[in-house]
């Protein structure tokens, strides 16, 4: 039996992103002014016409964890170009944690306490914290 919440009781967040149907597994999802074409594999059915939801979630990790770590180097001065985070992520099995391991490749101009303070800020981004956090989630159907 489906629950179906008609109350006007809605998280009161900033961030909001709507996926919508375009055929089959493809979506289109809008955040913000954007478009991202989100998409399953075509060995699970989908057509592969853009990240799956799992790889996103490994994209936003990945970016957030770089552009926090670029910004802090813009603050001190720090030239980071070429820097580079690769998110690798193994979704949960039954009994074990979700698994992120994060690559960040560094210019090598940089001290050695440059890097310490910049893998440091890294784990302070906002997915990083967020993904390392409590969730709660509160979920409803609305009729349309």
């Amino acid at each position: 039996m489906a629950l179906i919440n008609r109350s006007s009781h809605a998280v009161s967040a900033g961030l909001r992103a709507i996926a919508r149907k375009r055929e089959r597994y493809t979506h289109d999802v809008k955040v913000g002014r954007h478009i991202i074409t989100a998409d399953e594999p075509e060995k699970q059915g989908g057509q592969d016409l853009g990240p799956s939801p799992q790889e996103l979630l490994a994209a936003s990790l990945a970016s957030c964890t770089a552009v926090t770590m670029e910004m802090y180097a813009d603050r001190k001065g720090w030239n980071v170009d070429g820097l580079e985070v690769e998110c690798r992520y193994s979704p949960a099995e039954r009994g074990c944690p979700t698994r992120f391991d994060l690559v960040m490749r560094m210019p090598a101009h940089l001290s050695e306490e440059q890097v310490e303070r910049l893998q440091v800020i890294a784990a302070k981004c906002p997915v990083h914290r967020t993904l390392e956090g409590e969730v709660a989630f509160e979920e409803r159907v609305e009729l349309t």
